[in-house]
């Protein structure tokens, strides 16, 4: 395949390409003000404009939500305040006090001003035709002449060539050139105070932010680049990448120069495209990676310009470099600043965010078509590893997996011939950019970047998760899921898609099922029934669940029906999660001695001295892998280290913090003591506990631990088996049990790809957040009842007016437990209905659906007696 020459790409500076170049600047000056507007106000106290941060009653918006408000604003000719005095460094977002149309004018009519006679008043132009790559020396010599002479032409036409041209990009700024750097901050000061432009005091302000990213900068190395680094070692690549950020900054700040960038971008794209398509170019030239590396550094990729023309392409180019590529990209990132590695996560959110914004999706134009906003999430994934990778790791304490027993049998199954095997037997999936890097996202304790800042809220606003789960279980070679990248994924989304495995599950075991009926003559048992006696909820629970388990784990994967012997309620869900319920008070009283319970923390934790079975520990595992498979959400209250084992990883000192909070704080003022920690503490390798009767009882940390005193040089290690000992070794019976219950309603479930330990928490204890007013909001109304009647009105104010308690009783009465679902009590659908004309009769409930029939009471403090005496004494289930 030929490759196309770089040198008939050229940029002749004619009148059209300025005019085109000032509308781009002005329109990026009017959206920053915009941003600075909806981000830091104008300064004025008493701001009326509805569109100012310094507005009363305007609500704070995050960076990505302000970029994306901004150019709504724009686009509509909104209302731009004018600079307060009080506002310090005003002038710099707010140069003038016209308008936004007065802005556009003044651009404008200043720009036909500069193209007067220009071209008779300069000497012949030089081409540097004999330039082929740019190094930072070269860019710095021919950036004198343009200064001197006042044309910046002969400049721009070499960005052009070289940054269109893949050949000259990839052999530019290479640290094998010897080429001199001004290292110093005076060299580079003198060498930027050539420029004439600029007043004193943009001077003053410049150093004076350069001081300070040079120390932020440093801040975040020290705890982010060099972890990374020191844990990694170098990255070696043959750009200096230093440099390039040196010229970016010396070039960017030139308008007319900038510009040159953006359109060589566009000229460069599908060149790369097709190199990377057709050609093994990374394999026969590693350093092709250079073309990213530099175009990347690049900080005004978030621009409006770039997001719009070039951003899409080169998503689309980095996309398909091969993994070998994307993991040693990730791994050189990981070693950058927390600023940088934002910077590039806040450029691709806001193309993915300024691409869904400006186009319509529906079922049959869904957002997983488009070919801009996948390839920027596949980008966004580089920059999330490279985030985990520069945090906090823990890669070596993982829990031992227990494999299940091979099957000898060479038969097909009848699940085989049917098509209904299981694609995740041994698991989830697991990402291959993830396996390269050899790293997972549990193995990260604090990533650089919060978790959270990766979401994309417009993004899950339109994505079809019943389509896009499809996609992710299904036809995951020729579609995209964005299930592959989870952290773009808020958890309510992502447990829609957990909510639609489940149940395909079990419409596929009830399948499975009545197919083994009709060909083996077994009776039809589609569903996982459960009877039992209220005062004996654990002991018919138990024998039941231990039965199917032993027989056939996968029918714990069918639908759960529950029945109360001698009550009439039928199982539509609400049965259910009073079922939930019920065996976890019985199972977590202190009394059984299953579980210590923490005063301080308000959490259990596993009783090392219980002389309960194992079968009692995988009866609460399998209930909460019931729980998340049955969307119910249970009252439980586990340290997060809980969740972290079930995922996979073991309990370390930092994990105390929340378990075991006073032991944490005694180990920590171990490892800090400034003394002789041998002579003061008298601490030896053994150490005491209290079993289930309180006697004390010993363990040695080491062999002949009670003849090993803990001094200076070892208490890390005491410090570490401490933490081992309590979290893992003394539970391990106890939590193996618990994991496997767990492990039998989930391990085939895309539960550990998709959600990090903190979201297996919300999923299942729920929310304890409640928004009555979001509630408000989605609750819908039968019978004759509409959110304006009298009786309506009365019911809100009486519930709005209730204490928390009495609140959490409301919703346990209306929906079976008082947590808010994942998402808040906004998901939640309620409904309540007309329930007959005044009467004495309590308001009764369909826990099942979350409905509340009401009776039209004639007042108000009628309402309130009634509704409160229904929500305390609620036991129970009956036919209504």
């Amino acid at each position: 395949m030929c490759r196309y020459s770089a040198s008939i790409v050229c940029f002749p500076v004619t009148s059209c390409l300025n005019v085109l170049y000032r509308k781009r600047a002005a329109a990026k000056h009017l959206i920053e003000r915009y941003f600075r507007q909806l981000t830091e106000g104008c300064g004025n106290g008493a701001c009326t404009n509805e569109f100012c941060a310094s507005c009363l009653g305007f609500q704070p918006m995050d960076n990505n939500a302000a970029a994306v408000r901004a150019l709504e604003l724009y686009k509509i000719n909104a209302k731009l305040c004018d600079p307060h005095p009080s506002k310090k460094g005003i002038s710099a977002a707010f140069p003038d006090n016209h308008s936004a149309k007065d802005t556009h004018a003044a651009l404008m009519g200043d720009h036909e001003r500069k193209m007067t006679d220009k071209d008779d008043l300069l000497p012949p132009r030089e081409d540097f035709r004999e330039v082929h790559y740019l190094t930072e020396d070269k860019v710095y010599e021919i950036l004198s002449i343009c200064e001197g002479k006042r044309d910046y032409s002969p400049l721009i036409r070499v960005i052009g060539r070289i940054f269109s041209s893949a050949d000259g990009l990839v052999q530019s700024f290479r640290k094998d050139q010897g080429q001199h750097k001004p290292h110093t901050k005076e060299q580079r000061k003198a060498h930027q105070g050539k420029d004439e432009d600029k007043d004193e005091d943009e001077k003053e302000r410049s150093t004076a932010m350069d001081q300070e990213s040079e120390e932020s900068e440093a801040s975040a190395s020290s705890r982010g680049a060099a972890a990374a680094e020191s844990r990694l070692g170098p990255v070696e690549v043959s750009v200096d990448v230093e440099a390039v950020r040196r010229v970016y900054a010396r070039l960017l700040s030139n308008e007319t120069i900038e510009a040159a960038f953006l359109n060589a971008l566009v000229y460069l794209t599908p060149h790369v495209e097709l190199d990377l398509t057709y050609l093994d170019v990374y394999d026969t030239n590693p350093d092709y990676l250079n073309i990213f590396v530099i175009v990347m550094e690049n900080s005004n990729l978030h621009s409006p310009e770039y997001l719009e023309m070039a951003m899409p392409l080169f998503c689309k180019c980095m996309s398909k470099l091969p993994l070998p590529a994307l993991a040693k990209l990730t791994r050189l990132w990981s070693q950058y600043s927390i600023e940088q590695i934002r910077r590039m996560m806040e450029t691709f959110q806001q193309l993915i965010t300024f691409t869904v914004i400006s186009n319509e999706y529906d079922s049959e134009h869904l957002v997983n078509d488009d070919d801009c906003v996948v390839a920027a999430a596949k980008c966004l994934k580089l920059v999330f590893y490279a985030n985990v990778l520069g945090g906090d790791l823990d890669t070596d304490h993982n829990e031992d997996e227990e494999e299940e027993p091979a099957s000898e049998s060479s038969e097909l199954t009848l699940q085989e011939l049917l098509g209904e095997e299981r694609r995740n037997k041994k698991g989830p999936r697991i990402d291959p950019l993830e396996k390269e890097l050899g790293i997972r996202t549990l193995d990260c304790r604090q990533p650089l970047i919060p978790f959270e800042e990766f979401v994309n809220e417009p993004l899950n606003d339109v994505l079809e998760m019943d389509k896009d789960f499809t996609f992710f279980k299904v036809d995951s070679e020729s579609k995209f899921s964005f299930q592959t990248c989870p952290f773009i994924l808020n958890a309510c989304t992502k447990s829609l898609g957990l909510y639609y495995d489940n149940r395909i599950s079990m419409y596929s075991e009830r399948r499975i099922t009545a197919l083994y009926s009709l060909v083996q003559g077994q009776q039809l048992n589609p569903y996982l029934r459960l009877k039992v006696r209220r005062d004996h909820i654990i002991d018919d629970a138990l024998v039941r669940l231990e039965m199917i388990a032993m027989e056939n784990p996968a029918d714990l994967r069918k639908q759960l029906f529950v029945e109360f012997e001698g009550e009439q309620g039928v199982d539509e869900g609400g049965v259910s999660k009073e079922f939930f319920q019920l065996v976890l008070e019985e199972m977590f009283n202190p009394d059984i001695g299953m579980f210590t319970y923490d005063e301080s923390t308000k959490l259990f934790w596993f009783n090392p001295s219980s002389l309960e079975n194992e079968a009692q520990f995988t009866l609460i595992g399998i209930v909460l892998g019931l729980a998340i498979y049955n969307n119910c959400i249970l009252d439980v209250h586990f340290p997060m280290v809980v969740y972290r084992k079930l995922m996979g990883k073991k309990g370390t000192y930092l994990d105390l913090a929340d378990s075991h909070p006073v032991l944490y704080q005694s180990l920590k003022e171990l490892l800090e003591y400034e003394g002789n920690v041998e002579e003061d503490m008298m601490i030896t390798f053994q150490i005491s506990q209290t079993d289930l009767f309180g006697d004390p009882i010993t363990y040695d940390l080491k062999e002949h631990g009670d003849k090993i005193p803990v001094t200076m040089e070892n208490r890390k290690e005491f410090v570490s088996l401490y933490a081992e000992y309590i979290l893992n070794k003394s539970v391990e019976r106890q939590f193996k049990a618990f994991r496997r219950g767990f492990q039998m309603v989930t391990n085939e479930s895309p539960l550990k790809c998709l959600f990090r330990p903190e979201e297996v928490e919300l999923l299942i204890c729920g929310s304890r957040n409640l928004d009555f007013y979001a509630l408000e909001e989605t609750t819908e109304y039968d019978g004759g009842y509409h959110k304006d009647c009298r009786i309506i009105k009365d019911f809100w104010e009486t519930v709005h007016s209730f204490s928390d308690e009495d609140k959490r009783l409301f919703l346990q009465f209306t929906t079976g437990t008082d947590r808010a679902p994942v998402g808040g009590l906004g998901k939640l659908k309620m409904i309540i209905a007309k329930n007959g004309p005044d009467t004495d009769r309590l308001p009764t409930s369909h826990t099942c659906f979350n409905a509340l029939l009401l009776p039209e009471y004639d007042t108000k403090e009628k309402l309130k007696e009634r509704l409160l005496k229904a929500i305390t004494y609620a036991k129970g289930f009956g036919m209504l």
